[in-house]
């Protein structure tokens, strides 16, 4: 096994977090994966996994090494592949990342849309609430809901979601529907928090703050739109995870014309015109997908009849 086979085989198993599913990915032995890595760590002078009978883990050194030596694997796998005209054809492992909610909805349907039309792909999915670095976690394509900062990755927007305040009908009934985020003071709310610990006031329209009474803090978006909708109190959420229960009639919008300006969504990955064909299929196959969903366009909100 050459010094490159070697590398590949260091960030297969990083990536599978075993040596026995590293070489299956790679079609080889695990005993030739364990003798890869045991050389590798010997011209190294270094330990890069942690081993145990259970897990085999990054050490420090290994976190290092991996974040090097990706984009140098990537670099030869598109020298290779536009030598061999395979640049052309999307295949290979596509590690895609999305805020949780928005990629249990929206994201995953385009992922088995797109698995269809693309056989040679595989996928791995991260949904979870928080920043994933790309190029750190071998993420090669991300979703985010957020105004994106100046970097060197490649972004296409796709939509813009609302903020919205929403509560059951059963509750605006009982307590009344609030006019203006000054009123917010004599309601109850339901508060998310990514640590679980305290929610920021909400923000509208002009720089206005409304201050509700939360009687329940969750780090959970699901659990937030399960107590509006039970009567509880308002919330604050996307468009997207309110747009069921609107749709159904659990829940009404309120302050509407008090809502700040919509968060935009956008396809972020690197690499620019550079990014393997996988990538470059699959920002264009959801582009096409996600710019047509209305809930992302500032609709979908309609009660149903």
């Amino acid at each position: 096994m050459d010094h490159l086979d070697t590398l590949r085989c260091f960030v297969a198993v990083a990536d599978a977090g075993g040596f026995a599913a590293a070489a299956r990915r790679l079609g080889v032995s695990a005993t030739a994966v364990t003798r890869a890595i045991a050389a590798l760590e010997a011209r190294l002078s270094v330990l890069l996994f942690q081993r145990s009978t259970r897990t085999v883990r990054l050490t420090e050194a290994g976190e290092r090494f991996l974040v090097d030596c990706r984009p140098i694997l990537t670099d030869l796998q598109e020298a290779e592949q536009a030598a061999s005209g395979g640049q052309a054809e999307p295949q290979g492992l596509l590690a895609i990342t999305a805020p949780q909610m928005f990629g249990m909805r929206h994201v995953a349907p385009v992922v088995q849309a797109f698995l269809h039309a693309q056989p040679r792909v595989q996928v791995r999915t991260l949904f979870v609430n928080r920043l994933v670095h790309l190029l750190e976690e071998g993420m090669d394509v991300a979703i985010r809901i957020a105004h994106l900062p100046d970097s060197g990755l490649t972004a296409v927007q796709v939509g813009a979601l609302r903020r919205l305040v929403v509560a059951s009908p059963a509750y605006l009934a009982q307590h009344g529907e609030p006019r203006h985020p000054d009123e917010l003071v004599a309601h109850r709310a339901i508060g998310f928090s990514f640590d679980n610990n305290s929610v920021s006031p909400w923000k509208f329209k002009g720089g206005v703050v409304g201050q509700p009474h939360f009687s329940w803090i969750s780090n959970s978006n699901e659990v937030d739109i399960a107590a509006a909708e039970s009567g509880l109190g308002l919330t604050r959420c996307l468009a997207y995870q309110a747009a069921q229960g609107v749709r159904a009639g659990r829940l009404r919008v309120v302050l509407a014309a008090h809502e700040p300006p919509p968060v935009p969504v956008h396809i972020v990955y690197p690499a620019g015109r550079r990014a393997p064909a996988k990538v470059r299929a699959f920002v264009e196959f959801a582009r096409e997908r996600l710019s047509a969903e209305p809930v992302l366009q500032g609709r979908g909100l309609t009660r149903r009849a």
